[in-house]
């Protein structure tokens, strides 16, 4: 009876898919990882925890499996017709400054330490930070492509390696035109799991890019929010703090800022 408890508990403790607690601040331990090639490749060790820990490390999988075994690094890439035939597709959307970036870098360092192969795009029109890596606002980064169409995406990566990759990363997903054939085909055909962070909506209030096409597509869609510049309530949407009205300005907090509803309706 005992044991039939234990395992009960454990049972129920692994659906609520509990984030760790090293996560609840910006992660130390992704800056070793940045070397030169934005293809990061799961640790020269295996994880220490048996796969079943590391699928309730992984919210955004609640009924997948964790492989083992790592598709680069240290181990042999898992058969093909041992994967799954399909992938996901997971969207965050947000706000300026609600914590988009930082999501997705916790997910794909989730991933790496799960033993899959994972890989960072951005757009090139971002330039903030440097070409070479997504970088949050309070300077975690992770090396990553900078593309301008994500078509562009295999064959910068190579064949070979494109085959070996579990996981994608998109950062600023709004900026890409391609964006709905490029995450339903890798999902769709190709069995990787897209994870695609970006604006919902302008400074206008009206849809970005095309962040809200793939919607339909998604397994999971999570809506983020800031705190007031202003008031200091839950921020939803991003006002622009110029006079310019081009909708791609490429800007931080001295261009932008997240609002409540109040304050956007106020300016």
């Amino acid at each position: 009876m005992n044991s039939m408890r234990s395992i009960i508990i454990m049972a129920m403790r692994s659906r609520h898919f509990p984030i760790p607690s090293s996560f609840h601040s910006s992660p130390p331990h992704l800056l070793p990882l940045i070397q030169s090639s934005p293809l990061l490749r799961s640790r020269s060790q295996p994880p220490p925890s048996p796969p079943p820990l590391c699928l309730a490390r992984s919210p955004f999988r609640p009924s997948s499996s964790c492989p083992a075994v790592a598709v680069l690094g240290a181990h042999d890439p898992l058969p093909m017709e041992s994967r799954s035939p399909s992938g996901e597709i997971h969207v965050i959307l947000g706000p300026m400054f609600a914590g988009k970036t930082t999501i997705l870098l916790r997910r794909m360092q989730d991933e790496v330490d799960c033993g899959r192969s994972v890989a960072m795009v951005k757009s090139d029109k971002d330039t903030r930070y440097g070409l070479d890596s997504v970088v949050t606002h309070d300077g975690v980064k992770m090396p990553c492509f900078a593309l301008s169409e994500l078509s562009s995406f295999r064959d910068k990566l190579g064949t070979e390696a494109y085959d070996k990759l579990n996981v994608i990363g998109i950062d600023e997903a709004q900026f890409f035109e391609d964006l709905y054939d490029f995450c339903s085909n890798p999902a769709d055909h190709d069995g990787k799991i897209v994870v695609a962070t970006g604006l919902d909506g302008d400074y206008l209030r009206r849809s970005f890019g095309s962040v809200l096409d793939i919607v339909p597509l998604a397994d999971s869609v999570t809506k983020l929010t800031a705190r007031c510049e202003i008031c200091g309530r839950r921020a939803f949407f991003t006002l622009k703090k110029t006079n310019e009205t081009q909708t791609e300005l490429i800007g931080g907090a001295d261009v932008y800022m997240p609002v409540c509803r109040q304050q956007a309706l106020c300016r």
